[in-house]
């Protein structure tokens, strides 16, 4: 299977695009909005919410046609795809909630995670990244989909430390991750981390010529073991081993006796112990700060990945992460090896993660696939014209980040982009910049419209300005841009047109690219990785 990065709506790609029973491992971490009022959302049932709210981590749980199609499907039953438990709990949580934002957040949670269930092997895993907003109400999703007696744990993560504020609620700072085997049969690896050393001062406070050790007892727990019942050292108990393994253990030096008549115990070597065994309280792993942190708002850190990965799946092992944001998932699937599948309705996610994984090397990059980005004139216009609130604005950012090589800064401002998508840094010097600004126009362009660039290239004190069309440029268009004049760029000792003019076809069948040396990245730089398991300090 390839690694693959596919650009859209999840639902879509998982039931259409990944085959039955291919996936070893899936991780999810859905957008739920906890700084909105839990109550506010459990409460207004039917009312208006923030519709001004970045559509993609927004509108999934909104009381609208979408919900309405996807409590329809689960309701009666879209191609059999749904269990009993499922169509009576969505039946039965509409009584409770009504047609409210949480019941859609529900619906929309119960038609992915349906198609999650299909996708896993019969020895897979999932582990589903949330908060306790709504992890209640997602655990019984999950029982109907996957059966009760398929839950594994309630793996509760210390995300950050507890702000002081003054609250009549005690503060939150933990998030949840529920995991799920989809049979009895499932690939698990104990998890251990190192011994804390004031434990280790305590516990192994014994050292002989082979190392720090302690004592544990040797007993049996079960009292019914004849065959186990004997004396030793002048001591009659029931013994955890054999007569013939304790006698070879106390020649071997292994099992000692502190004075006569005294339990004999055994040495446990600190060499020997794998560390300390990983409960589902997961303190040790920090959030994402430093080096690791670049903005992204749900951005989970490395090691917290890593642990999954390592703990539900082998080398050679695919992993699926449904709403892969920054990447994390598929960076750290690549370091351990294993095969990888992401998807994520916003380009400006696709982009960033090629970005990120720039820092594997050029056959890595070479490897990943990228589905569902604009291949022909056609798909790019179908993208520009597509009706779908939650990827507003996707054309723009596909068409910048494109011609940028991934490098721009997307204009995520809300209301009037003041005739900016982008902009981009480009080098003028060792240690000097200027700026690009980008527009993108699916339509209707004319020579106003490059009048108009030009003032917002002068506004925003940039040098140079690009519009990217999906229409021909007309010949008073071309005139009005030439009439800007030019930028000389010290650095690479030419001129470039003040007002440059780039076609949508030109992106597609030219891959025409920005030229100019760039110097702002949209990512940190990031070391070549190794490949080794130790966690990246670059991580996202």
């Amino acid at each position: 299977m390839e690694n693959t990065l596919y650009y859209g709506d999840n639902l879509e790609i998982l039931r259409n695009k990944i085959q039955d029973e291919t996936i070893d491992l899936c991780y999810i971490d859905p957008p739920f909005n906890s700084k909105r009022s839990y109550f506010q959302i459990y409460n207004d049932i039917g009312g208006e919410q923030d519709k001004a709210q970045a559509q993609a981590f927004v509108d999934t749980w909104q009381w609208d046609t979408r919900a309405i199609e996807g409590h329809q499907q689960i309701i009666n039953n879209f191609e059999g795809r749904f269990t009993r438990q499922s169509i009576e709990l969505i039946k039965g949580l509409e009584l409770i909630l009504g047609k409210s934002d949480l019941l859609a957040y529900l619906i929309s949670m119960t038609l992915r995670v349906t198609e999650i269930y299909r996708v896993l092997k019969p020895t897979g895993s999932f582990y589903l990244h949330c908060d306790p907003t709504a992890s209640h109400y997602l655990k019984v999703v999950l029982d109907s989909v996957f059966g009760p007696e398929n839950y594994r744990n309630e793996i509760i993560w210390r995300r950050t430390n507890p702000k002081s504020h003054i609250s009549q609620n005690f503060p939150t700072s933990t998030d949840t991750i529920l995991r799920y085997a989809k049979s009895n049969k499932y690939i698990y690896h104990q998890p251990y981390t190192d011994h804390d050393p004031d434990y280790v001062e305590t516990a192994y406070k014994y050292t002989d010529e082979k190392g720090q050790y302690r004592l544990l007892p040797l007993l049996n727990p079960n009292d019914d073991r004849p065959n186990l019942t004997y004396e030793f050292l002048g001591v009659t108990r029931v013994w955890r081993w054999t007569r013939e393994r304790m006698q070879k253990a106390y020649e071997d030096g292994i099992v000692v006796q502190l004075k006569p008549g005294a339990v004999p115990q055994y040495k446990k070597y600190l060499h020997e112990s794998k560390g300390r065994t990983v409960t589902n309280l997961w303190d040790d792993i920090k959030p994402v700060a430093g080096n690791e942190a670049f903005g992204y708002p749900t951005q989970k850190p490395e090691a917290l990945l890593e642990r999954i990965i390592k703990a539900s799946s082998n080398e050679g092992d695919t992993v699926l992460d449904a709403y892969c944001g920054c990447g994390t998932t598929v960076a750290v699937a690549e370091r351990l090896k294993r095969n990888w599948l992401g998807i994520d309705i916003t380009y400006h996610s696709i982009s960033l993660i090629l970005r990120r994984m720039e820092s594997f090397g050029e056959n890595v990059m070479k490897s990943i696939k990228v589905d569902g980005i604009p291949q022909d004139i056609d798909a790019a216009k179908a993208l520009a014209t597509r009706q779908d609130d939650r990827v507003r604005k996707e054309f723009e950012k596909w068409a910048v980040l494109t011609y940028t090589n991934n490098r721009a800064v997307i204009n995520t401002k809300k209301g009037a982009d003041k005739g900016i998508d982008g902009v981009v840094y480009f080098a003028t010097g060792p240690d000097t910049t200027e700026r690009m600004v980008l527009q993108v126009k699916s339509g209707g362009v004319n020579r106003a419209a490059i009048a108009t660039l030009h003032g917002d290239m002068e506004r925003e004190n940039a040098k140079i300005a690009t519009l990217i069309t999906l229409e021909d440029p007309t010949k008073p268009m071309k005139e009005e841009a030439s009439k800007a004049g030019l930028y000389f760029n010290p650095l690479m000792g030419k001129n470039y047109d003040k007002i440059q003019i780039v076609t949508v076809q030109e992106l597609i069948e030219q891959e025409k690219r920005l030229e100019l040396p760039l110097s702002h990245e949209v990512l940190k730089t990031a070391t070549k990785q190794s490949g080794s398991d130790s966690q990246l300090k670059m991580g996202f």
